[in-house]
């Protein structure tokens, strides 16, 4: 007679609507220990905006013959994908996948509804920012130049995020290394809106006497936001190309932890053996400067800075305690008491559902002043652009851990600007 392990799932008659595993549909056990580190959950006390609650769904949906409704697509968009709960759980609940293979599903049939106008322009700005934007750095260096114009008369308010542009750095390429030993990956919205933080990244790698490289064609979009939405097929056509654009095997270093958290999982996303090796290649930005054989010389500052961990750094990553290590060496790093939660940015989640995002916002907000020292100029530390623009929108002074140690700098390492 032939034994079953005690963790084999059984078998159930499937809807085949989800893309996942039996195992991951039914590995929730409904303990609720996530609930405290879901963001949505924690604002709005509704089970179908809590981790669990969506799984429970999930499955209706998959195992009983539940509509696939406006109830069900509401409740999976409303999730930021922060992955909180993946860190909280205790039976290891793949959430991060079960949510996108749901946002898939979703995207590649949309719910029929009642006429929506607000979602039919919405569609048509995704399909213009996911299929004619991002993936063209050209594009989308353009519509930056326009940005810097529109802010240049005082069209863009604050409160949207978009961080100061500067044209001598939109002029100033970044120069890379020859015969590079190191590579750095520069995206898409990063590279465009916060290139003096690549700029600032390469001057600390190059304190350590490495070759600083940079990617070739292609290398302009790892798809990080196209998977969040959904767009898988898109987001691995873009995988592809990044691998191309990376040859040989040194490390791709990563100072956007939503970017490298998606490089990271290249191998499963594609499913390839070059997919795998690819993956083993990228490091956090932080996570390099720490294994560094050659620490740069940094000057203790004296200043105290708050650590505010992206959640693709902290949960997805596991990447949080490199950047405490590194900025330990010239400032004093201070945690808030909240364990981590969401700030709300959440790639493009801010645009796309501005008042949870903001209402999350004011909890991380408010956990950062609490634990600022008194009567020092309150600085945070935030290693994603998204989260340093949504914080910076609500009037808070973020740096870019990169920024940070590189003005910490002892002066034999310091450069001039590329180019």
């Amino acid at each position: 007679m032939v034994e079953t392990t005690r963790h084999q799932a059984p078998a159930f008659e499937r809807a085949g609507i989800l893309d996942v595993s039996d195992d991951d549909l039914v590995s929730c056990v409904a303990c609720g220990l996530c609930l405290p580190h879901c963001p949505t959950y924690r604002v709005t006390g509704f089970e179908l905006a809590s981790p669990r609650g969506r799984i429970a769904a999930m499955r209706a949906v998959e195992l009983d013959g539940a509509p696939v409704d406006t109830a069900f697509r509401d409740a999976m968009e409303l999730c930021v994908q922060c992955r909180g709960c993946e860190a909280a759980c205790p039976s290891g609940v793949p959430f991060g996948h079960l949510m996108e293979s749901a946002r898939s599903m979703l995207a590649a049939h949309p719910v029929r509804a009642a006429p929506e106008p607000a979602r039919g322009l919405r569609r048509i700005a995704e399909w213009f920012a996911f299929v004619v934007v991002l993936p063209r750095h050209s594009v989308l260096l353009a519509s930056t130049w326009l940005l810097w114009a529109a802010q240049r008369i005082r069209l863009v308010p604050r409160r949207f995020g978009v961080p100061r542009l500067r044209r001598t750095s939109l002029r100033t390429p970044l120069v890379a290394d020859p015969s590079p030993q190191v590579y750095l990956f520069t995206g898409c919205v990063m590279d465009a809106w916060q290139r003096d933080v690549h700029r600032d990244a390469m001057q600390v790698m190059r304190a350590t006497g490495a070759r600083v490289g940079l990617g070739g064609q292609g290398s302009d979009c790892c798809g990080a936001l196209h998977l969040h939405a959904g767009r898988i097929d898109d987001a691995r056509r873009l995988a592809r190309r990044v691998i191309r654009a990376f040859p040989g095997d040194g490390a791709v270093v990563v100072d956007s932890a939503g970017c490298g958290a998606a490089m990271k999982d290249y191998g499963r996303l594609l499913g390839t053996p070059d997919g795998e090796a690819f993956a083993a290649r990228v490091r956090d930005f932080s996570e390099w400067v720490e294994s560094a054989d050659d620490a740069p010389t940094m000057t203790p500052t004296g200043k105290t800075v708050v650590v505010q961990d992206p959640c693709h750094l902290r949960h997805v990553q596991h990447a949080q305690g490199a950047v405490r290590d590194v900025l330990a060496r010239a400032y004093e790093c201070v945690d808030t008491a909240d364990d981590g939660l969401c700030c709300g940015a959440g790639g493009a989640y801010a645009a796309v559902h501005p008042e949870m995002a903001g209402a999350i916002r004011d909890r991380k907000v408010a956990a950062i002043r609490a634990a600022a020292p008194r009567g020092e100029e309150l600085v945070v530390a935030s290693a994603n652009p998204g989260c340093a623009m949504h914080l910076a929108a609500a009037g808070l002074t973020v740096r870019h851990p990169a920024e940070l140690l590189a003005a910490a700098l002892a002066p034999q390492n310091r450069e001039g600007d590329d180019g």
